[in-house]
């Protein structure tokens, strides 16, 4: 017969409830690569040895083709001008972006960028990633959804925190090992979060000059 002890109880009940405070962490600069100054970057997916990009700001927003080494925009897509352009994800042989506040999506044709459809979402897009079965988005909240890929609904919510405080503005978003890295907006960290759970780590975001004309 297998005994629990009234401690182990407890100290799983208690788990349920307290999720441990966030450790930061180091990191180190591998590589500099030239990039274009007037290119507001929103996602980033680096795929088959190029940058797919999508940049903001209305009138301005775009998808990119970049060659990493030189920065060369080697494809370009421009969306109608009432949109702002963020968060991306290749999922398959399908290129998917958000919007900022249009609560429309895109979906383009990884090789030539030509539109497939769109879809539509009740909240802001910001960050955009997948986890090979679904698509995770953000919204500039604690919250990260869960998407089917075809349909686009929502089929899970998880709300991120930082012990037992919910860590707001959540942005760019990229899936890891089974790790969701996530850009804190409007601060120098990145989150490493648990998807099956509610803690994560902070670390501090490399840029050091803050020289946007570099990736």
């Amino acid at each position: 017969m297998r005994r629990i002890t009234v401690s182990g109880i407890l100290w799983r009940l208690l788990g349920c409830f307290l999720s441990p405070t966030a450790m930061a962490m180091d990191y180190e600069i591998l590589s500099v690569y030239p990039h274009d100054v007037h290119a507001y970057t929103q996602g980033l997916v680096f795929d088959g040895g190029y940058l797919y990009e999508s940049t903001g700001r209305k009138g301005h927003s775009s998808l990119r083709k970049v060659e990493l080494e030189t920065g060369e925009v080697l494809q370009r897509y421009d969306l109608p001008d009432s949109y702002f352009g963020e968060g991306i994800t290749i999922f398959g042989e399908r290129i998917i972006q958000l919007t900022w506040r249009s609560n429309r999506g895109f979906v383009y044709n990884l090789d030539d960028f030509r539109p497939l459809g769109t879809f539509s979402y009740p909240t802001e897009g910001w960050g955009l990633a997948h986890d090979g079965e679904r698509l995770i988005m953000s919204d500039g909240t604690a919250n990260l959804y869960f998407l089917d890929p075809d349909t686009f609904k929502v089929l899970a919510t998880l709300a991120v925190k930082n012990g037992l405080r919910t860590v707001e503005n959540i942005n760019e978003l990229e899936y890891v090992d089974g790790l969701i890295y996530a850009n804190i907006y409007q601060t120098q960290r990145i989150a490493v979060i648990n998807p099956k759970g509610f803690w994560k780590d902070m670390r501090t975001n490399p840029d050091p000059a803050r020289n946007r004309t570099t990736l």
